[in-house]
């Protein structure tokens, strides 16, 4: 091919590409008349949900969570739980650790000690908290709007949006008192005297018997939310900031800004949102986990050879529960113990 015809390729390339923009972005739309058209059918899309393919799924997770929160209210009477009073680090055991990843109320401080007290529900299932919504495709809540909505547990919410028949007494129902009559809800009526007149004076066979199947059912309970969540999410969104915890269920974050990381900014406190998963919606609450090769109290210079769970599995594995494989990594449980190298490193001084 010759100059002369290499550029007359090219000059014919050049107008047919040209051509070809005009006839692509320089319609004649008035934008203005197509936006009521768009709205209107994203409001009739609303028309379409909830599915009722997954109504039976938000009806399963809702009674899943139901026994959850029972079953962990229950267990905290029998399995000690410790949290820390300046952080939000929790440990199920009847001692804390002497792990050094305490930072305090404001991250001031670090590298610290724990102060133990006693753990609550809250510190085992952490509350997460969003608008409810009387549709899914409602308007966008404005920061003036923000006291006009109810805050409800994220989970509840995502179920509501999601076709399940929901009590209105569920959604000021953020926790389930501790006690043992929670525990004697999930056992047979023979077990009920036993357990009533042996809480005081020592456990049996009998007990640890009920009390392990009481964890068993709380764990396949926690594992049915998570999976249950985890389908709806895939057909309901989601959203979640990416510099705080807040959570927030439809199709578009809201616009409250109370974000604490931008408090600074003139913006006051806009959300960054993002799409949301299971563990912003059902936060595993990730503690230390003490294997059997470990020291009775775990020390701060063994930190990289102890393991982790989720708090939920913790507690219910110590109540006699039997853990799933897909933990064991997690937990590390055929990992080396801390050598006497590494345990004399906690007792250094800086």
């Amino acid at each position: 091919m010759g100059l002369v015809q290499r550029i007359r390729f090219c000059l014919r390339e050049e107008i047919s590409c040209s051509l070809m923009h005009r006839r692509c972005y320089s319609s004649k739309i008035d934008w203005k008349k197509l936006r009521p058209m768009i709205l209107e059918r994203i409001k009739n899309r609303a028309g379409c949900y909830p599915l009722k393919s997954m109504i039976p799924v938000a009806n399963d997770v809702l009674k899943a969570r139901e026994i959850l929160v029972e079953g962990v209210s229950a267990l905290l009477n029998v399995v000690p739980v410790k949290a820390c009073k300046c952080c939000p680090e929790v440990y199920i055991g009847k001692v804390g650790h002497k792990i050094k990843t305490c930072y305090g109320f404001k991250r001031i401080i670090k590298d610290r000690e724990h102060r133990w007290v006693n753990g609550t529900l809250s510190d085992i299932l952490v509350p997460v908290e969003a608008f409810h919504l009387q549709t899914m495709f409602q308007s966008t809540i404005k920061h003036e709007q923000r006291f006009d909505f109810d805050r409800v547990p994220a989970v509840i919410e995502l179920c509501s949006q999601a076709g399940a028949d929901i009590p209105e007494t569920l959604y000021n129902q953020h926790s389930v008192p501790n006690g043992i009559q929670d525990l004697n809800r999930q056992l047979e009526p023979e077990a009920q005297l036993q357990l009533a007149g042996q809480r005081l004076h020592g456990y049996d066979d009998g007990y640890d018997e009920q009390v392990a199947l009481v964890g068993q059912r709380t764990l396949e309970a926690w594992e049915r939310v998570r999976l249950g969540v985890q389908k709806l999410l895939l057909v309901y969104a989601a959203k979640v900031c990416e510099h705080c915890s807040e959570v927030h269920i439809g199709p578009s974050g809201h616009k409250a800004r109370f974000c604490g990381v931008f408090k600074h900014e003139g913006w006051r406190g806009s959300h960054w949102w993002k799409k949301a998963g299971v563990d912003d919606l059902v936060h595993p609450k990730v503690v230390w986990h003490r294997r059997p090769q470990d020291p009775p109290v775990l020390e701060d210079g063994g930190r990289e050879f102890y393991g982790h769970a989720p708090a939920v599995v913790e507690l219910c594995m110590q109540a006699g529960a039997r853990v799933p494989k897909k933990y064991f990594t997690m937990m590390k449980l055929q990992g080396l113990a801390p050598t006497a190298g590494h345990r004399q490193e906690a007792n250094r001084v800086p």
